[in-house]
Formats: structure tokens, C-alpha cells, sequence
């Protein structure tokens, strides 16, 4: 089924009611001590989210094993092995395995697979697809993240997968239809003498997508309100037989959204649980969360909604486990409950990576090709709180492109800024063999570099809004740059401006945090109506993270990858040298006197 034309609704709900998988053997019926009781079975749901395009154990831009401060290992094959050792606890009994998205984003060997050898180009079946199709999943739910390569290669994707993709508030934009399966009502055998039952499995992605990938799905796809669609669809789920209703869906729970108020909720889960009656429980993910059971009262019912969110690359899985009794010619749910478990606990399992090794092998060959050589060592550990050269390295090259693209139009006499987020902590550029992993390191989005036409004003406004990232510290105050950041506000959504020299003071309230912006190397103000050529990626001008001023149009898109200029830089030059594109301009201050 493709975005590019929506399903007939006939189609869709033929679909969704029809589709089953072999049955599943479920428990013997339990027995209460001393007396019988009523006959119950029981029901298994594992979880995963937010895998992000790991198989492997492995960190690329290390090339090494991936290991963090608390020890977690990563990848799809290390679920594997947690999925099977609970499906050969349970004997065959009823285990369904469920995703809640994004899947084919994340690492340099998702990206290898979508940029340097596409699966559109080449027909090769895309990894995650090779990992997925060996645990035999029973659905996976689309998330943002799904979009990111466009439509054609979300649907071969979708199409190299054995089991169902599903989205039910993606819409096609010229048909009004759902462009992608809403649900599937799954039979499940429980067993001797038991009714099958029949279990219903909604997905639900981010209506992000409308925002981060506008140039992907714009005219194509809308994007409606996660809670308005479960409202919508889990009647018509019921009435078509769902015994018990499942939700697999690309937001968190928190309620609240990066954007603003023009799209829909980006975190409603928990929303949903308390607004739509008759859901039993909710896979979900998108927030990278470890949320391991939460139960949410549904306001119409008093029905208790379970929650549960496995983290992020496949650090943790999710086990709900359900109790269910025949009464009365319905399934009721006795009991349910959630744990998570730790895929730091086992070992890789060995199929899912002997499907993935030849491309997993592929991309740490390319990644550890040399494109220059550094002068001196550069790392960005302090990029959030410092001006540091390895962030002006993206500034000078986003400006240096842009300048050049607007050369002899309307635009070539404006001065051009750019902007760029300090991603990673770790990155570094070693002193000597620069690899692409080491720039794959510090940019480690697919985001393309556009350009906009800001006023003096507006770029005022900018930075006060990205200076919102900063903790308040009164002057003489200790200063620890582990805690120097609202905790809320994640690296990505602060941005440093370079082409303007400026001041942050950190001791003044938010947005009264700019008392210096000048132009470069001067005490000339930069005026209100003075004009600027700013140079920013995708995500920031598509409206990602909500920033003031700079959703208009482009004066420059050539659907370049910001990554990629990285590396055709460092090539053509040779050497990463600072001295050819160090300028601080920025500094933190409390009172004008410098924090650091």
C-alpha cells in the first residue's frame, strides 16, 4: 500500500478485519486454590520503539562497541534475543510483538541505505527490513522519522516488510483516504475449548511530520490529531469485532509539543488513554523515554489504560501481560500489568545479524574513509556553552555554500549568518586522519541546508528565543556546565548564530538575555530593519523546535545535505584547519563580565 495513493475504503476495512497471522497457542486455563474459577488465559504484548535504524551493537562514529555511562547496549538483534527467549518461555502461548516507529532513521547504516546506495536505485532490502522480517513482528506503526527519505522509499520499505505498516491519521491530501493501513484485527487462538480472540492493533503517527519533513509530504499528506483518530477508529474496531483494542503510537506522553499550537498535539498519549474510551492499552514511543507501566483513567469509563514506553535504539523491550476471562460470551481483561527488560542482559541474536552483516560491513568501510586531514583536535563537548571552532566548521561551510549559490542575484550584496546546533557532546575531529564517521559524529541529522531573508529584529528575536536554553545564574554564582542547561529544552533546539558578534547574559531573565549583538568585529548595533541572509538547515526553517521568524520562504534550497557539504569541504580542501574558519563571536556573560 503506498502514500502516493490512498487505499478505498471497501480496501481498507477488508484489510483490517481479514488480516490474521497463524494462530497463537495460549496458557492452559489458570485454577484458583481450594475452589474453582472462572477459566482465564493470558495474553502477551512485546513492545519496542524508536530503534533508529540499529541492528548491530555497534556504534559507528566510534567504530566500536556501542557503550554509554550507564551501560546500555543498542540494536534490533539484541530484542531478538529477549523476544525469543519469551516466546520459548511461553511455549507458543499468545505473544504478539508490536513497534511504535521510527525505524529507518538514525545511524550511518540506515543512511547508507537511503543516500550512498539507495534501496530505491539498487532494490536491495533495506536492513531494518532484513532485522524486522526475522523476529516476524506483528505490526510496526510509521513514525516521524519514516519520512524522512520520501514517500518512494517509505513505501518500498513498507512493501519489503512481512508484516503490516500502519498509520491510521496519515491521510492522503488529494483523496481524503487513509494513505496507509489504519489497523488490522489480529485472531488469536487461545488455546483448547477458548474462543478465538480477536485483538485490534490501531497505529497512529506524529502530525510533526507536517512540519519536519514539509518538503517530503507537502500536497501529498495531512497529518490529523492523534487523539481525534483513536476517537474515530476504535469504534469502528469494536464494532468490527476487536475483542481488545491495542494502540501503537509515535508520540509521548507528556502532553505537550515542540511546535506550536498550528498542528496537533505532538505527546498525547496520555490524552488519549483519559479522552477515548474502549482502549485497553498503549504502545508508544517518539520521546525516548523508559517509561515502564503507567495507567491512565479514562474519564468516560473509569477504565484503567496502560502505558508503556521501551526507550530508545533498542535499549530496552517492553512486556505487557494481560489476564483474560470469558464471561458471558465477551472477553473481559482481569488483570494487566507492564515490566521492561534490559538488552544489556543477553547476547545478539545470531540470524538477525548474519541478515544485516554484509550491510552493516559495507557501511564501516565507507565510514572509516579519510576525507582530510586536521591540524589540530577538535572536539565539541563544550560547543554548548563555548564558541568552538568544530561548530564553526558547519557556520562556515553552510555560509560559504549559501554565498556562493547567491552570487549575482538580488540577494548577493546581504550578509550572509548561519546558523548550527551543537548535536553531539562527543564529537571530535582528531589531529590528523579525519574519517566521514568523525563528520557523521558531528552532524549526525540528514538535514538539507536552505536560506531566508531576516531582519535585524528577527534575528534579535532568534536568540533570545534559542538563549531560553540556559538555566538563570546570578552573578558570583558556582557554575556547572553539566547543569548550565534548562534540562527541558534537549541540544538540538539551541542554536548558535554566526556572521554577528553577540553576548548571552545568563543572569537576566528569558528573553532579556541578548545585551550584545553588534555587527562583526565592531560596537555598531545591528539595527532593526538591517537585512541578513541566514543559512539554516531543513528541520529549524520547516518550523523543528518552534524557533521565531524563520518559517517563510527560501531564497536558496538545492536539497543539499548539510552532512554530505561536510565532507565535499574537508575532501576539496584537504585540511581542517581552524585558522581558516575559527571566529568567535559569541560568548555567555552574566553582568558583561564572561562566564568562561
Amino acid at each position: 500500500m503506498t502514500s502516493g495513493s490512498g487505499p478505498s475504503r471497501r480496501q481498507v476495512l477488508v484489510a483490517a478485519a481479514a488480516a490474521a497471522t497463524a494462530p497463537l497457542i495460549a496458557a492452559a486455563p489458570a485454577q484458583a486454590a481450594g475452589r474453582p474459577r472462572p477459566r482465564t488465559w493470558d495474553l502477551t504484548l512485546l513492545g519496542t520503539s524508536d530503534t533508529h535504524g540499529n541492528v548491530y551493537n555497534w556504534d559507528y562514529y566510534r567504530d566500536a562497541e556501542y557503550d554509554d555511562s550507564k551501560h546500555n547496549d543498542i540494536g534490533v538483534a539484541k530484542l531478538a534475543t529477549l523476544i525469543n527467549q519469551i516466546r520459548a518461555e511461553r511455549r507458543g502461548r499468545a505473544t504478539l510483538v508490536l513497534d511504535a516507529g521510527d525505524t529507518i532513521q538514525g545511524t550511518p547504516l540506515a543512511t547508507y541505505y537511503a543516500k550512498q546506495e539507495p534501496i530505491t536505485a539498487t532494490g536491495e532490502k533495506h536492513p531494518m527490513a532484513r532485522a524486522m522480517n526475522v523476529i516476524d513482528y506483528d505490526a510496526v506503526t510509521l513514525g516521524n522519522h519514516e519520512f524522512n527519505y520520501g514517500l518512494p522509499l517509505l513505501d518500498l520499505w513498507i512493501r519489503q516488510l512481512g508484516f503490516p505498516a500502519l498509520a491510521a491519521n496519515a491521510i492522503n491530501a488529494k483523496t481524503g483516504k487513509p494513505a496507509f493501513l489504519p489497523y488490522v484485527i489480529k485472531k488469536v487462538s487461545l488455546g483448547f475449548a477458548a474462543p478465538t480472540l480477536r485483538v485490534g492493533i490501531l497505529g497512529l503517527t506524529n502530525p510533526g511530520v507536517a512540519i519536519w519533513d514539509r518538503g517530503n509530504v507537502e500536497g501529498k499528506l495531512r497529518f490529523d490529531d492523534m487523539v481525534a483518530t483513536a476517537a474515530k477508529w476504535v469504534p469502528i474496531m469494536r464494532a468490527r469485532g476487536a475483542d481488545l483494542v491495542l494502540i501503537s503510537a509515535h508520540g509521548g506522553d507528556s502532553g505537550t509539543s515542540s511546535y506550536g499550537p498550528e498542528l496537533p498535539n505532538e505527546n498525547p498519549v496520555a490524552l488519549i488513554a483519559q479522552q477515548v474510551p474502549g482502549i485497553d492499552a498503549i504502545l508508544f514511543g517518539h520521546a525516548h523515554n523508559e517509561v515502564v507501566e503507567r495507567f491512565v483513567t479514562n474519564e468516560r469509563t473509569g477504565a484503567q489504560v496502560l502505558l508503556s514506553e521501551p526507550s530508545k535504539w533498542g535499549q530496552r523491550l517492553t512486556r505487557m501481560d494481560f489476564t483474560l476471562a470469558r464471561e458471558h460470551g465477551r472477553w473481559t481483561i482481569t488483570t494487566k500489568a507492564a515490566t521492561m527488560l534490559n538488552t544489556n542482559t543477553v547476547v545478539e541474536d545470531p540470524k538477525v545479524l548474519a541478515a544485516v552483516r554484509a550491510q552493516h560491513q559495507k557501511t564501516i568501510a565507507y565510514v572509516n574513509q579519510v576525507v582530510a586531514q586536521a591540524t589540530v583536535e577538535m572536539s565539541a563537548v563544550e560547543s554548548r556553552y563555548k564558541d568552538t571552532p568544530i561548530l564553526d566548521f558547519i557556520n562556515h561551510v553552510q555560509a560559504e555554500t549559501v554565498t556562493k549559490a547567491l552570487a549575482g542575484t538580488s540577494y548577493a550584496d546581504l550578509p550572509v549568518l548561519s546558523q548550527a546546533s551543537p548535536f553531539s557532546r562527543t564529537a571530535v575531529f582528531p589531529s590528523g586522519d579525519v574519517k566521514i564517521r568523525d563528520v557523521a559524529g558531528l552532524y549526525v541529522y540528514d538535514n538539507t541546508l536552505e536560506a531566508v531573508v531576516l531582519s535585524g529584529a528577527e534575528v534579535r528575536a532568534y536568540l533570545e528565543y534559542s538563549a531560553k536554553y540556559f538555566r538563570t545564574l546570578a552573578p558570583g554564582a558556582p557554575v556547572d556546565t553539566e547543569q548550565i542547561n534548562d534540562s527541558t529544552v534537549p541540544d538540538y533546539n539551541y542554536d548558535v548564530i554566526a556572521g554577528l558578534d553577540y553576548d548571552i547574559d545568563i543572569s537576566k531573565p528569558v528573553g532579556q538575555r541578548i545585551t550584545r549583538l553588534v555587527l562583526p568585529g565592531t560596537d555598531t548595533p545591528v539595527a532593526d530593519d538591517a537585512q541578513f541572509v541566514v543559512a539554516v538547515n531543513n528541520y529549524r526553517r520547516s518550523g523543528g523546535g518552534n524557533f521565531p521568524g524563520i518559517v517563510k520562504t527560501q531564497v536558496y534550497n538545492e536539497q543539499q545535505e548539510i552532512r554530505q557539504l561536510l565532507i565535499d569541504w574537508a575532501q576539496a580542501k584537504g585540511t581542517i584547519d581552524p585558522s581558516d574558519f575559527f571566529q568567535p563571536n559569541w560568548r555567555l556573560v552574566r553582568e558583561g563580565v564572561p562566564v568562561f
